[in-house]
């Protein structure tokens, strides 16, 4: 059945190409993990971690049990961290499809306890990262609250303490001290560790931006100090989009970062079709509640694209779409299904003309910090919000 005409095009070689720079800029520090959580952040789970795979990724990263259960039909071989835990009831699935959880309290460990002895498996057949909380104040376990935590993983529980991971929250600032403060807090967590008798194998931190910024030999470090690997999570730079760093990067930017902004590809690009044009006279309204008057006789086309399809709201008035290799003004307010683009200064433009929204046309592209500059918002925010009902082709 022929579908309607909008449209996203995923590049899985261009996903594999980025993973591969990565990979040699994290090279000999760290080991990557693929963020491919979210639908490979709005690209396509079932396109992207293949690609990862194939790309030489051991490790893939989802935020839930449904995510890995999914993420495991499609790669039967790869470890598979579920970054947002075990729910209440989902220990089984962590344990048939060889998941390995992250958990932070003592209800998810008694969860995935349970899950295992039912399966019969022997002790430290369930591997585990335990997340800390070194600052963020969002998930993981409180350093002072680790004890308990750690007093979980004996020789007789089927529990194995596999990682150690937190979160850094502020990797994009120039002036690191959020993150040195974090990485202090994680060393004396990571004594615990020791102390308690425990040996995991990995050390588990890092996003695009502590990569980019030239940070994988520091973790690497703190890693080797406590006898880990280190293990590093890039997500937004896999998808060919490098992090926006804080503005005093400008005049020292890291070399790796520098040659990521040149070296990452896009992997989406998101289309759609004019649907109709037609010519409107001056003071004509156009969309809902007429934000756009038209002040002299223009051509406007119909595209069959709007905010049910993931296309900001906010843009209306205020962005352009690419149309004939030129940008077109997106007149009026975007509607759920629809938006208005105004081509009176570009000529030829016909019902079924091809209109980007994200990638390139011609000489001009537009790119996700665009949409996101535009919208008030952040790049992951314009992927992820690029709705399921918008088909994803691999080309």
């Amino acid at each position: 059945m022929h579908t309607r005409p909008c449209w996203v095009e995923i590049r899985p070689r261009a996903f594999e190409e980025n993973y591969r720079f990565l990979a040699s800029a994290a090279a000999p520090h760290a080991e990557l993990l693929a963020i491919v959580k979210a639908d490979a952040y709005g690209h396509s789970l079932a396109i992207c971690a293949p690609a990862a795979v194939r790309a030489g990724a051991r490790w893939l990263g989802v935020t839930s049990v449904e995510e890995g259960v999914s993420a495991r039909a499609l790669c039967p071989e790869a470890g598979i961290l579920v970054i947002s835990g075990a729910f209440s009831g989902q220990g089984t699935d962590v344990v048939q499809h060889r998941l390995t959880a992250v958990a932070w309290e003592q209800w998810q460990l008694d969860e995935l306890e349970i899950a295992a002895h039912a399966a019969h498996l022997g002790p430290g057949s369930l591997p585990i990262h335990l997340e800390i909380d070194t600052g963020m104040s969002r998930q993981g376990a409180d350093p002072a609250d680790l004890g308990p935590l750690l007093a979980r993983f004996t020789g007789t529980s089927p529990l194995r303490l596999e990682g150690v991971m937190t979160h850094l929250y502020a990797a994009d600032e120039a002036n690191g001290d959020a993150t040195r403060s974090q990485l202090e807090r994680l060393a004396l967590s990571l004594q615990h560790v020791r102390s308690a008798g425990l040996q995991p194998l990995w050390l588990n931190v890092g996003n695009s931006a502590a990569l980019l910024a030239g940070q994988a030999s520091i973790l690497a470090d703190l890693a080797a100090q406590s006898g880990f690997k280190a293990l590093l999570r890039p997500g937004l730079a896999l998808y060919g989009t490098a992090p926006q760093y804080d503005p005093a990067f400008e005049s020292a930017e890291p070399a790796i970062l520098v040659e990521a902004r040149q070296r990452l590809q896009p992997v989406l690009a998101w289309k759609s079709k004019v649907a109709s044009v037609h010519s409107i006279e001056r003071g004509a309204v156009i969309g809902y509640n007429g934000t756009f008057v038209a002040t002299q006789s223009m051509r406007i086309a119909l595209v069959s694209v709007g905010y049910a399809d993931g296309l900001d709201r906010r843009l209306g008035n205020r962005f352009a779409l690419l149309v004939r290799g030129q940008r077109a003004p997106l007149v009026g307010r975007i509607s759920m299904d629809h938006s208005v683009l105004d081509v009176t200064e570009i000529s030829g433009v016909v019902p079924g003309d091809e209109v980007v929204l994200l990638g390139m046309q011609g000489n001009d592209v537009i790119t996700a910090d665009d949409h996101a500059i535009a919208a008030g918002t952040i790049p992951w925010d314009v992927f992820t919000r690029i709705a399921a009902r918008v088909p994803r082709i691999a080309v």
